[in-house]
């Protein structure tokens, strides 16, 4: 049994040693002979090794006859031979002499040359100049094949640093790779997509943990794709009108940061102050997006909700200047945004106690002088949204009667709180205390007071007023210098009507809605102003020229309602002014000029007139009787009905209804009466009219 189990036991050949290297081309680094001289004591046991028998010791075979293992040899030579030629039919090239190649599939091989035919082995030529390529090899030193060697790993790094192996690609490989890049940009846009989707609404449900998720979604704006940036913008426009607080962040000083506080306070620092820094690096975006033309739609909506949403928040300045420079933009898509976020702005004072309706309005002015008059009519008509109090002039000159008197009054009580406090030093004592503690109290009351102080609000409102009046004339000291200049050069040549003024017709409307504000000592210069725009002075024929029959129409209608609003301070005669109506009633075009503007010129000039002049009234009715037979349905209405108030009011003129030949004492001709008679014959279907009409 021992025998068997024996004869079954394989016999396992020791491995192979590396070959032998001789001396010479050992090569010995200067650092590996400084190790070992330092570190004799530990080296010295190499210089004694007996190689010869570790060789021995490592190639037995113990229980194995010299013939048999001498078989085993060769037979494992053998199996090695078949095993290389059955892998590699060629002839590999060395590592060291050629670099390897990298596949589609990311696997490198190195290069192989085939076998040379046993011709090519046997040719003499060959043999003979390998032989004379070895002789002429010259037996280098270890310092020269040190240099060699260095210089050779040298050369390979550069080679492989400015040449990598190109892989031509085939038709079918070029097309899946593009396919393969669409899908890519497609799950890349999606990715992105849903990251800004679940930053939001992390930021939403908890806004002090992941606060940072701002900086994310701004780097994500920051993207090649357009459609991902316009989302990105989106994005934080609807996070930051959740988030900004009701208040201004003012950042910690210096010495408030040294200080030791609370993790709540730390807290909350880290939080307004990210909070504050991404928002300020969100408004310099959209300010750099709003110059370029595929973001700037996006970029004024989102800065227009923001100033409408916060205008309270920081960088409220910036935003409005943005909003500002662009009210007047021929683009009436931003146009509208702008003045749609300044009409809230100047609707909503709540938000900002009327601190931003005083900047945007000065604001206003600025641009308007800026472009000498030159804008878009929506730039000034924004100004018809502000309110002020009905009291403010009289309010301001209340305090000024009532300041002297105060100041008098505390002089007097400072006096005779002196000489009591000489007297006695206790009392004293205690009425400074009892002033400091309401001192104390008044200040805290108004600070914590919801209501905004009446004085800083009359002076706000105060402050806003003047720089709407000053827009508004300086409007009017433009066109009244433009149609000068215009009739002066329109005096020679006989040509048509120049170019309209933008900013007139939202300018008078606004002096008409705020005509009760106006200051005392401006009214006769607005009302010269005025008279001047609507006559054109001397020369009449050539200024009436500059300007439309609608925007003289309104001329007349500001005046009267000035009039009417300061009738117990003012004394002006309004002659000219009906004058001018009386010769604008026979110029006005119904395709041309607005209808809506001489119905409401003939309603205040005449049907709201207070005197009763009887050959005023009578020239009228037969102006408006003629101007009735030859213009359209809607304007005869209006001046039949205008007609009707005249004949009402002035009973003398009821003479032109008489139709002898002779006429009454004030009718002249018989188209006159004629004219009457049509008017009195209309006079009981024009009771319905009359109310819709006006």
């Amino acid at each position: 049994m021992v025998a068997k189990r024996k004869q079954k036991q394989r016999i396992i050949l020791p491995p192979e040693l590396p070959p032998e290297v001789s001396e010479d081309e050992i090569e010995v680094s200067d650092e590996d002979r400084d190790f070992v001289d330092q570190n004799r004591e530990y080296a010295g046991f190499l210089s004694t090794l007996d190689t010869q028998s570790i060789t021995k010791h490592v190639t037995r075979v113990a229980d194995v006859k010299e013939d048999a293992l001498e078989a085993l040899y060769e037979k494992r030579l053998k199996r090695k031979s078949l095993h290389k030629e059955k892998e590699d039919p060629g002839v590999q090239v060395d590592r060291v002499d050629a670099l390897p190649v990298k596949t589609l599939d990311g696997q490198l091989y190195y290069r192989t040359a085939t076998k040379a035919s046993k011709a090519s082995e046997n040719d003499p030529t060959e043999e003979e100049a390998s032989g004379a390529a070895d002789k002429s090899i010259v037996k280098l030193t270890k310092a020269e094949r040190r240099a060699k060697l260095k210089k050779s790993k040298k050369e390979a790094k550069k080679q492989g640093k400015e040449a990598e192996p190109e892989v031509e690609q085939t038709p079918q490989e070029a097309v899946l790779a593009e396919v393969k890049e669409d899908l890519t940009t497609e799950e890349a846009f999606e990715s992105k997509k849903n990251k800004l989707a679940e930053l939001g609404i992390a930021l939403l449900a908890d806004p002090a943990s992941n606060i940072k998720s701002l900086k994310e979604i701004l780097q994500i704006c920051k993207d090649n794709n357009h459609a991902i940036v316009k989302l990105g913008l989106l994005s934080l426009l609807a996070v930051f009108k959740d988030l900004i607080p009701g208040y201004r962040i003012r950042l910690p000083t210096e010495k408030e940061l040294e200080m030791k506080v609370s993790k709540d306070v730390k807290k909350m620092r880290l939080y307004e102050s990210t909070l504050l820094s991404v928002y300020k690096a969100y408004l310099q975006k959209l300010a750099a997006l709003e110059k370029q033309s595929s973001f700037q739609h996006v970029a004024f909506r989102c800065i227009c909700t923001l100033l409408d949403a916060a205008p309270h928040f920081n960088y409220r300045e910036s935003l409005l200047g943005v909003v500002i420079r662009n009210i007047g933009s021929p683009d009436d898509v931003v146009r509208k945004l702008c003045c749609s976020s300044i009409k809230s702005l100047f609707t909503n004072e709540g938000k900002h106690g009327g601190e931003a309706t005083v900047e945007a309005v000065r604001l206003i002015a600025d641009h308007v002088k800026a472009h000498n008059c030159q804008l878009h009519p929506d730039s000034v008509e924004v100004f018809l949204s502000l309110s002020f109090d009905e009291d403010l002039g009289r309010a301001a000159r209340n305090d000024e009667k009532h300041k002297p008197q105060s100041k008098k009054s505390k002089k007097k009580k400072h006096y005779e709180e002196a000489r009591q406090l000489k007297e006695n030093d206790k009392k004293r004592s205690r009425q400074e205390l009892l002033t400091k503690t309401r001192e104390e109290v008044a200040a805290d009351y108004k600070a914590v007071a919801l209501a905004p102080d009446v004085m800083e609000r009359r002076g706000m409102q105060t402050e806003a007023l003047s720089a709407v009046f000053e827009t508004y004339f300086r409007i009017l000291k433009h066109t009244m210098q433009s149609s000068a200049s215009r009739s002066e050069a329109n005096a020679s040549l006989s040509t048509g009507a120049s170019e309209p003024h933008p900013l007139l017709a939202p300018c008078l409307k606004g002096l008409g809605k705020f005509s009760h504000l106006i200051d005392m000592d401006f009214m006769g210069d607005l009302i010269n102003y005025l008279k001047k725009l609507a006559s054109g002075g001397s020369d009449s024929e050539n200024t009436s020229k500059c300007l439309t029959v609608s925007e003289r129409l309104r001329c007349c209608i500001v005046a009267f309602k000035v009039m009417k609003s300061n009738l117990d301070a003012l004394n002006v005669d309004l002659q000219d002014f009906f004058v001018q109506l009386y010769n604008i009633i026979l110029e006005y075009r119904p395709g041309r000029d607005q209808g809506e503007v001489l119905a409401e010129a003939l309603k205040i000039m005449l049907c709201e007139d207070r005197q009763h002049d009887m050959q005023k009234a009578a020239a009228f009715v037969k102006r408006l009787a003629t101007f009735s037979l030859c213009s359209g349905s809607a304007e005869s209405m209006a001046a039949l009905v205008t007609l009707k108030h005249l004949l009402l009011k002035n009973v003398k003129c009821r003479n032109l209804l008489e139709n002898d030949a002779g006429g009454g004492s004030v009718s002249g001709s018989v188209a006159v009466s004629s004219h009457a008679n049509i008017c009195f014959m209309i006079f009981n279907e024009l009771e319905p009219a009359a109310s819709l009409h006006f």
